[in-house]
């Protein structure tokens, strides 16, 4: 029989989550490949990826069998997609940035103090020990993962089912020049870079937030709600002074990416801000989780 406070190796396959630690590494990069593992193997981690591809599947979908587009409706560039089905992956991105793709960051990096805890395995990795500062530093190097992979996906998948369903030629950039596909397929894979860079602060909100509480589904909610308020608050004239400071203020910046030659001052004062974030609420996650009581 499994020890109280103790989730048996079972139970936790049963509702997709890990194990308990035992034999887990406890150091290093080996810690940090068995986080990654357990992430990337989880059912829900494959179920929000899916549900990410599937956003550039049911756009492209919905086009092709449509007679056609009006101008100017819909998101930006939904129109040229029977043009040129690269832009189907750019399109998509667009669509997910506003909800999508911090829904499913919020649920990983919200998850990665508190899911441990909720499970009672905190207390057993720290014991082992692991150490505080070193599994915060797995946690967070995990969020970031998905950060890289989420958008890809996004990218990818709308590349794909694009090259699938309608023509591939040139493409017409922003600035009115015409790129080989070749070249098309970087910038994608460029503003995928831009829009990962754009969740790391939000991921490391929603490391904070794991640390304040034993109850993953909280932190995930107050990840994704610190998500909406940012942006709501970004929409506010008479809150223009807090614009720059607001970690969504970039996230539609890709559009410089789009453009030849490619403008990177979004991209570094993106970075600076995340940058910013990750030194604060990392400073809050370490202070709150090196003094957190998970052994009672």
């Amino acid at each position: 029989m499994p020890s109280k406070g103790a989730p048996s190796k079972d139970r936790a396959a049963d509702v997709g989550e890990r194990p308990t630690p035992a034999g887990r590494p406890t150091s290093g990069w080996p810690l940090l490949a068995s986080e990654l593992s357990v992430l990337f193997r989880r059912r829900r981690t494959w179920a929000m990826l899916l549900a990410l591809a599937a956003v550039p599947v049911l756009m492209a979908v919905a086009v092709r069998l449509s007679s056609a587009v009006p101008p100017g409706r819909g998101p930006a560039f939904l129109d040229r997609f029977t043009q040129n089905g690269l832009f189907v992956g750019v399109t998509a991105m667009l669509v997910c940035v506003p909800l999508f793709l911090p829904l499913t960051v919020g649920v990983v990096a919200g998850d990665t103090i508190a899911g441990e805890a909720g499970l009672g395995t905190l207390r057993y990795l720290l014991v082992a020990p692991a150490g505080r500062v070193r599994l915060l530093l797995v946690k967070y190097a995990g969020a970031a993962a998905f950060c890289i992979v989420a958008p890809l996906v996004v990218a990818l998948a709308g590349a794909g089912i694009g090259a699938a369903l309608f023509p591939v030629g040139p493409v017409t950039l922003l600035s009115g020049d015409v790129i080989t596909p070749g070249e098309a397929v970087v910038r994608l894979v460029l503003v995928a870079a831009y829009l990962t860079v754009s969740l790391l602060g939000l991921s490391a909100v929603g490391l904070f937030l794991s640390t304040l509480t034993d109850v993953p589904v909280g932190a995930m909610a107050a990840t994704i709600v610190a998500s909406v308020v940012s942006q709501v608050m970004g929409e506010l004239p008479q809150l223009e002074w807090l614009h720059p400071w607001l970690f969504s203020h970039y996230w539609f910046g890709f559009a410089d990416l789009l453009r030849q030659p490619i403008a990177w001052d979004s991209f570094a004062a993106n970075a600076l801000l995340q940058g910013g974030y990750i030194a604060v609420f990392g400073a809050l996650a370490y202070g709150r989780f090196v003094t957190k009581d998970v052994l009672s």
